[in-house]
């Protein structure tokens, strides 16, 4: 169990769904401009794992599993004009952005809501519960990983 490594990917589900990960299989996870969030970008490696976490809708939430497959390389998109990613400063020679490509795992039984999460004494460490916390790439740790794997494994109760 040790050397694995967990993350947190946020997505506005109208921008960048569980489902459209599932269907591609496979993405670029670009368009972050944080540099604290491209900064752990850089820290990854092939075979961490993140959570995919729908952000920007009622309710937010952990919805899905996904993998690195790829380290940090350039942003594609900030070289591109036509997306709201461009970044004029930012040349081939030196990119500003980097960011890694991930893949689809699973998606969770059910979704692990942020009220979930906050609730949970055992999370309250956990970058994504914290007030004002907007970072859109988060580091978790393995047994806030264990947590909320639990969480969304618990059985749903049917009255």
């Amino acid at each position: 169990m040790s050397g694995e490594r967990y993350f947190l990917f946020k997505s506005e589900p109208s921008a960048y769904s569980i489902d459209d990960l599932e269907r591609e299989g496979r993405t670029e996870w670009s368009g972050v401009r944080n540099y604290q969030a491209r900064n752990i970008m850089k820290t990854m490696r092939v075979g961490d794992l993140g959570f995919f976490y729908h952000s920007a809708t009622t309710p937010p939430g952990i919805v899905g599993i996904c993998r690195v497959v790829a380290e940090a390389h350039p942003d594609s998109t900030q070289f591109d004009a036509r997306t709201p990613y461009f970044d004029a400063a930012s040349t081939l020679e030196h990119p500003r952005w980097e960011c890694v490509d991930v893949e689809f795992v699973e998606r969770l039984p059910r979704m692990v809501t942020l009220a979930e999460l906050k609730a949970q004494r055992a999370l309250e460490r956990m970058a994504v519960v914290q007030r004002g916390s907007r970072l859109s790439v988060q580091p978790v740790t393995a047994a806030a990983w264990r947590t909320v794997i639990a969480l969304a494994r618990k059985a749903v109760s049917h009255g």
